[in-house]
């Protein structure tokens, strides 16, 4: 066999290995064992949540508010959150409009009425939307994607996310 010949099959032999390794190492989707699943392509990602609101469930907007669900963006560069959804079990949806999160930054998502600014947004709702016993929240991209996913209560692990 020519030298020329052995050369190429070694570096075909190399690439092919490096290409392998890489597939490994990205997997489609990762579970974390406590009802958690995120797809590893994007950045942005549930983070905190407070499902339990404190104290007396008693209904009023201060109580609602102490609700909320926390969207945490990862990378360095910011994000158009414009048409993304924020999901319960029950299909209670709040939809993201014109905002743009910053790099290695929050939004937390209130149930209750209030001002929306950088930092906090609501879903104007006058009722609970997640559930103490047990609910999911679901993060989705503008095409209807689900880019994360977090469970708790009814048979799964993990609990308040703080």
């Amino acid at each position: 066999m020519s030298s020329s010949r052995t050369a190429r099959r070694l570096v075909a032999g190399v690439l092919a290995s490096g290409a392998l390794l890489a597939a490994a190492a990205l997997p489609a989707s990762a579970h974390d064992g406590h009802g958690r699943h995120q797809t590893p392509r994007s950045t942005v990602a549930l983070g905190e949540i407070q499902y339990d609101s404190p104290g007396r469930d008693n209904g009023s907007n201060r109580s609602l508010n102490a609700e909320w669900v926390e969207v945490t963006n990862n990378g360095r560069r910011a994000v158009n959150l414009n048409g993304w959804t924020l999901s319960d079990s029950d299909g209670n949806r709040y939809r993201f409009k014109n905002l743009w999160l910053d790099g290695r930054s929050s939004v937390r998502v209130h149930t209750g009425l209030g001002r929306d600014t950088r930092t906090d947004v609501h879903q104007d709702s006058r009722d609970y939307i997640w559930g103490n016993r047990g609910d999911t929240a679901t993060l989705r991209n503008d095409r209807g994607r689900t880019i994360d996913s977090e469970s708790w209560g009814r048979g799964h692990h993990g609990g308040n996310r703080h």
